[in-house]
């Protein structure tokens, strides 16, 4: 049976896997992507992570390149659009996954202005930067899909006001982008994780804190209605359906990921 993604040509921004005992949602849904029969482009500003993924992909079978960029800086976004119509002479699917929190970032009256610049330019800016030169690629060509990697953080929470509000940001640019670009069968939607166990949120919590990992993963499992976090599988299922076919009426979507977290009452 064919994948859901065959003969697609699938761009993943973010797909090295981070330093750790689990895997991140990039790395997961690139290796989801080329199971499912898409030609994935692994993009990582560490080059040799993106082509730790790619060569994964490829010894499982499947078709892969890496891609080696910084979505901050406007030429090396447009060039992994590029690189990919390079390779396979089209885009049909962008992943954006970029993201970055910490350094500086807390409440609102202790937030400093690097952290809020720093946040915004990878996590709001460089998706911009990454859309904008898909979309005129994917209206040319007949339609596209657009899945943005937002968070629960958008809608709660309360001591990192820079990575809360860009992530609210790129719920608002979700919304923009599928509403002018509906009737060029261009789709954008944006899954919103909530608390993951990925080497990122466990781990450099950890290291933030001062705590031990299995502490920090004690913790956040405690929070989640269900007892425990989801993973970065959780995250790239959610994904894989807004990519495919499956999700062909559906855009404009924030689909929270998050085991019941964001509706929890009491």
């Amino acid at each position: 049976m064919p994948g859901r993604l065959a003969g697609r040509t699938a761009i993943v921004v973010g797909a090295g896997q981070t330093p750790g005992d689990t895997i991140g949602n990039g790395h997961a849904t690139a290796l989801l992507f080329g199971r499912e029969g898409a030609q994935v482009l692994c993009v990582d500003r560490d080059g040799s992570r993106a082509r730790e993924t790619a060569a994964e992909i490829l010894s499982e079978g499947g078709t892969a390149t890496a891609h080696t960029a910084d979505i901050t800086v406007p030429e090396q976004a447009a060039g992994l659009v590029e690189a990919a119509r390079g390779q396979w002479d089209r885009v049909d699917v962008l992943v954006n996954n970029v993201g970055i929190g910490g350094g500086g970032d807390a409440p609102a009256h202790r937030a400093t202005e690097e952290a809020w610049d720093r946040i915004y330019a990878v996590n709001v800016k460089g998706m911009w930067l990454t859309i904008r030169a898909a979309v005129p690629v994917m209206r040319a060509q007949g339609g596209g899909a657009i899945v943005n990697i937002s968070s629960i953080a958008s809608y709660m929470g309360g001591n990192m006001v820079a990575y809360e509000t860009a992530k609210a940001a790129v719920n608002r640019l979700t919304t923009s982008v599928a509403a002018s670009n509906a009737r060029h069968n261009v789709r954008c939607n944006a899954v919103a994780p909530g608390l993951m166990d990925t080497p990122m949120a466990v781990s450099g919590m950890a290291r933030s804190t001062g705590q031990d990992v299995e502490e920090v993963r004690r913790s956040r499992d405690a929070r989640v209605p269900r007892g425990r976090m989801g993973t970065a599988w959780d995250t790239a299922y959610a994904v894989l359906f807004l990519a495919s076919d499956e999700a062909g009426f559906i855009s404009g979507a924030i689909l929270p990921v998050d085991g019941g977290m964001s509706v929890r009452v009491g």
